[in-house]
């Protein structure tokens, strides 16, 4: 197993008080996955990523679980572990590639800068390897492209260019957080083409982070449902398209127009993600679910494996 998460909770210390972004959380992935983390925005799901390479922003930390890579624990490790860690171990593809790239540095020079740090290679064969990586990424003319500077670049180039950076280090798994926000549909196929690619000649396990689950249904193979900071459902993803069992997880499907019925309405799902200050009693879903009792406001429900690798936290289904 690549990477092993155990009861992880990333907590924000505010002046209002406490804000539990991720209360809880566990999981798996094996060396070559492809992983979904899905669900509405504010459900906590970029600061699972960022807790996987112990890369809060203050005041957040992670307050208790563990986070085993390769059976190396993140959350204990010293922080000159974690800089040797991220990139050669877990890369990261951040949510905004226009901001995580740095404006006064050109493309290469961001690129060589982690090839030097994380493979050793001289300044020369860091340059190298900077234009063939944004080769592969699939940017024209890409030693032209090297001595750009971001705002040079189109946001579909700045997108590959910040994969580029990622993998260059050659991580074992990769962390792409909603790697093709803001892209038209094209570029954003491309996109997924390229990471699928990446990952199979590279075995490497990849995280995918995203709301759009057009695109988990293109790349993902497993799903994790996440709601108000815990996980209601997981599943293969074919299994959880097919036959969704959480009613939060229906109603992500049924916001979604399908080709196959566009005379039907899309169906949202009512009310909106709790604030995390203030969370309801039990079952954080139970507000906006139309099958809720007096058991779902009684205490939040344990996730009960349904059949092979399919669990679900909800009494509705599992009582």
């Amino acid at each position: 197993m690549l990477l092993s998460v155990r009861n992880l909770a990333a907590h924000f210390f505010l002046e209002e008080g406490i804000l539990k972004a991720v209360d809880g959380v566990s999981f798996d992935m094996g060396g070559d996955e492809i992983v979904a983390l899905v669900g509405e925005s504010g459900c906590g799901k970029t600061i699972v990523g960022l807790s996987l390479i112990n890369l809060l922003p203050a005041p957040a930390r992670v307050v208790s679980g563990k986070v085993l890579f390769a059976n190396e624990d993140i959350v204990a490790a010293s922080e000159e572990r974690l800089r040797a860690i991220r990139g050669a171990g877990i890369g990261i593809v951040f949510q905004e590639p226009g901001a995580a790239l740095n404006p006064v540095y050109t493309i290469g020079a961001q690129i060589r800068e982690v090839l030097e740090l994380h493979r050793g290679l001289t300044r020369h064969e860091a340059g190298k390897e900077a234009v063939r990586l944004l080769g592969a990424t699939g940017i024209p003319d890409p030693e032209k492209r090297a001595r750009w500077y971001p705002f040079q670049l189109s946001g579909g180039m700045r997108q590959r260019a910040a994969i580029a950076i990622a993998i260059g280090p050659r991580p074992k798994l990769l962390i792409a957080d909603e790697p093709t926000t803001a892209l038209d549909v094209t570029v954003q196929a491309e996109i997924l083409d390229l990471l699928r690619a990446l990952q199979a000649q590279r075995q490497m396990a990849i995280l995918l982070i995203t709301h759009d689950l057009g695109v988990v249904a293109q790349l993902a193979r497993r799903v994790m449902v996440m709601y108000a900071g815990k996980f209601v459902e997981t599943a293969p993803v074919e299994e959880l398209f097919s036959a969704p069992r959480h009613p939060y997880t229906q109603g992500l499907l049924e916001s979604v127009r399908r080709r196959a019925d566009r005379s039907t309405p899309l169906r949202g799902i009512p009310g909106s993600v709790p604030d995390l200050f203030r969370l309801p009693e039990g079952c954080t879903f139970h507000p906006r679910c139309t099958l809720a009792d007096s058991l779902c406001k009684s205490a939040f429900p344990p996730a009960v494996l349904l059949a092979g690798d399919h669990s679900c936290a909800c009494y509705q289904v599992t009582r």
